[in-house]
């Protein structure tokens, strides 16, 4: 199967300071889900927005559908590929369904074919909503909602989308465990390329195919879960003593500092 995201020896560095993201590549194929995980600092959300057309890299190349991103018009882009970023207004006038209907933007007519929504926009945001438990809040202010809420609202747009490439940083901040859960499950259910990074290894673990490793901008790890989250590798990457306990259906993992 031809990989649907090919990212090809890509650095990147904040304008002329040295690069801070070295020699990363890696494929995406439909319906894998790929999780990032490593420290603070790592290169994590800078990797991110090279794959959402945020930032271009310096050297390499992200490859979607066999065109590098950056070829494409930014719009086309958009039909593509959704983000959900860690960061969230707080102070939008909007409902919620509002919000979510921004998520239709990129399939709106240009100039002589119209701008309002049409049956499907509002088909796929009423369907957005519904995926997501929103519709009893759907009329709300997107501001006063709980993070928890405001995140689901935030998925739910991208959902709207209908991307083909779902790019999530830190999806599980702000949601209780139920909706974590109930998050990772429905990404991992969508049959989308989905790509995001997270802090909870055990959840990594669960609901990834695949987990990549990154430290100081590079990647030490990519490989399915029970491979790349080694005790080494995790030791490596997070500057701690780690222990797996594989004995049951899902690994649990132990820290602490080294030489303690």
């Amino acid at each position: 199967m031809t990989p649907l995201l090919q990212v090809c020896n890509v650095c990147w560095g904040p304008g002329r300071q040295p690069d801070i993201l070295h020699d990363i590549s890696f494929s995406l194929h439909p319906g894998e889900v790929l999780a990032i995980c490593g420290a603070n600092g790592a290169g994590k959300s800078s990797l991110l927005r090279l794959l959402y057309r945020h930032q271009a890299p310096h050297r390499g190349k992200v490859v979607l559908d066999g065109r590098d991103l950056w070829h494409r018009p930014a719009r086309e882009v958009a039909r593509t590929v959704a983000a959900v970023l860690q960061e969230q207004p707080t102070d939008f006038a909007l409902t919620a369904r509002q919000i979510v209907a921004l998520g239709r933007l990129p399939h709106r007519g240009g100039f002589g074919q119209g701008f309002g929504p049409g049956l499907r926009d509002q088909a796929m945001v009423e369907a957005a909503l519904l995926r997501m438990d929103l519709v009893t809040m759907a009329d709300r202010r997107f501001g006063t909602l709980s993070g928890g809420e405001r995140q689901r609202v935030m998925v739910a747009r991208a959902l709207a989308q209908e991307p083909r490439v779902l790019i999530l940083d830190e999806p599980t901040n702000h949601l209780d465990i139920r909706h974590q859960l109930e998050l990772l499950r429905l990404l991992r259910g969508l049959g989308l390329a989905v790509v995001c990074t997270l802090h909870d290894l055990t959840l990594a673990a669960e609901f990834a195919d695949r987990v990549l490793i990154m430290k100081q901008g590079r990647v030490i790890a990519d490989a399915p879960p029970d491979q790349a989250l080694s005790e080494a590798t995790i030791a490596a990457a997070f500057n701690v003593a780690a222990r797996v306990d594989r004995s049951g259906d899902t690994p649990r993992f132990s820290f602490h500092l080294q030489g303690h």
